[in-house]
């Protein structure tokens, strides 16, 4: 029986990094800013809670955001 000796360590696997494109983080923004602008809405009680979460909805459709579907 023969026994390799490894001197180096394996190098962790790290998913490749994804650009963005500008489009993409102008959705983002724009959508960070219709979500704080909706939730400052509700808490001001101009609108209800119901119609907060189809503003939302809604934004999320136009401005498709990557990072909203981690928050």
């Amino acid at each position: 029986m023969q026994v390799t000796m490894i001197t180096t360590p394996a190098e962790p696997v790290v998913p490749a990094a994804q650009e963005i494109t500008e489009k993409q983080l102008f959705d983002e923004i724009n959508y960070f800013r219709a979500e704080k602008l909706t939730k400052k809405m509700l808490e001001q009680g101009l609108i209800t809670a119901e119609e907060c979460d189809k503003i939302l909805a809604e934004a999320r459709k136009i401005f498709v955001p990557i990072m909203a579907e981690l928050m």
